[in-house]
């Protein structure tokens, strides 16, 4: 059984959000049978145009963290939609990780193909927008990618930021 902490920032819980909550989160058992706990963060801004009810959930599994947010008009429906995107992210890290065990299983031996020098196949131009380590985290997080490049908000410089081999995350800043 998974361990929830459910807190609200600006807004008086009822018994009922969190109930819902858990009931919700608990269906994320069956894309990660290994979740340690998860936090969630529900807050209310009126200031927020459109969409005033936020849910921040953090879903601690042995391998690092998986992390998403959603606002909508109420908390349950933030609830439904973050825990839709948690889903994709668990699913594609658990396929990564999947991947990464049977890469482990040594292979048979086979015939070595003629070297072929690396080429670049592909070219892709990226808006670096200026975000917050942690955003650009739940960004990466978010496409399923290993890396992500972006304009980091405090020092305004380019950065990378990249998933670890220990599931943790490391930042290279230029200088």
């Amino acid at each position: 059984m998974t361990i929830y902490e459910i807190v609200g920032r600006h807004i008086e819980l009822t018994e009922a959000m969190k109930n819902y909550a858990e009931e919700k989160l608990s269906k994320l058992d069956r894309f990660a049978d290994d979740i340690v706990d998860a936090k969630v963060v529900m807050s209310y801004n009126e200031r927020v145009g459109g969409a005033p009810a936020k849910v921040e959930v953090q879903v601690n599994v042995p391998n690092g963290v998986v992390r998403a947010e959603e606002r909508a008009l109420d908390h349950y429906a933030a609830i439904d939609e973050v825990v839709d995107k948690l889903e994709r992210q668990l699913k594609k890290a658990k396929g990564r990780f999947e991947a990464r065990r049977s890469e482990a299983k040594p292979a048979p031996p086979a015939e070595e193909p003629a070297e072929v020098p690396a080429q670049i196949v592909r070219t892709k131009k990226h808006v670096m927008r200026p975000m917050a380590p942690e955003d650009a985290a739940m960004e990466m997080d978010a496409l399923g990618h290993d890396f992500f490049v972006f304009r980091n908000l405090e020092t305004d410089g380019i950065a990378v930021i990249y998933l670890r081999q220990d599931g943790h995350y490391g930042l290279i800043e230029t200088a």
